[in-house]
């Protein structure tokens, strides 16, 4: 996935409002344990997806701060004979950069102590995405700019807000597998996971209101 180099986007949009859990309370965000919780889904093709539901208390804390705090900005990209916006607003955080909140980080070290032994390195780097409505989406895609496109590796993602739709399919095409992520829930891509599947955010017509995706992902993965 390619970050943007635009400017940060200013002008206020108009979406549905987020409206947090009522289990989801905390006024701080805290981590729950990752070991004996996390389940493994076998994608075939050497792929894996571990999923966490309300893995983040006080998700609702933590997506109204990031969606406030984060410089986001707007991309584009050639397509055919054109230009379009790309539908969805990005922020990239590198390891030598602040990060936007001391959770994201307490995201990336337990992320790290729980996979370092299977993925034989710690995750470094932070994408975020900011889906304003149902509109805004990310088609087909594997994570395959850099190592991703020939090493086995992982890219854990943590939704915040909104409930949207995850969606991962045989690379090249085939039956899809839908998993909802809800605010708050886990989910780590792994294996060949990136060559051999697809990965998609599909756009919706029902009314839903942002989400935030906080992407971690080793070194040189994008």
């Amino acid at each position: 996935m390619i970050w943007g180099t635009m400017g940060p986007v200013s002008a206020p949009y108009r979406a549905s409002p987020y409206q947090a859990s009522l289990l989801d309370t905390a006024a701080e965000p805290s981590l729950g344990p990752l070991r004996q919780a996390l389940v493994r889904h076998e994608l075939g093709r050497g792929a894996w997806l571990d999923v966490l539901p309300r893995w983040v208390d006080g998700a609702g804390a933590l997506f109204e701060h990031l969606h406030a705090s984060v410089p986001w900005r707007a991309d584009e990209r050639p397509m055919y004979d054109r230009t379009v916006a790309v539908p969805r607003l990005l922020a990239f955080y590198g390891e030598q950069q602040p990060w936007p909140h001391p959770a994201v980080e307490r995201m990336r070290e337990q992320l790290s102590d729980h996979y370092e032994a299977e993925l034989g390195e710690r995750f470094a780097t932070a994408g975020l995405c900011l889906y304003r409505d149902g509109r805004d989406s990310v088609a087909w895609h594997g994570d395959r700019i850099g190592r991703g496109r020939s090493a086995d590796t992982m890219v854990a993602i943590v939704s915040l807000g909104s409930p949207r739709r995850l969606l991962l399919r045989p690379a090249g095409g085939g039956a899809s597998r839908a998993y909802a992520l809800g605010s708050g829930d886990l989910a780590v891509m792994g294996g060949t996971c990136q060559r051999t599947w697809e990965h998609a955010i599909p756009k919706t017509a029902k009314a839903v209101g942002p989400r935030i995706s906080v992407q971690l992902r080793p070194r040189g993965v994008l």
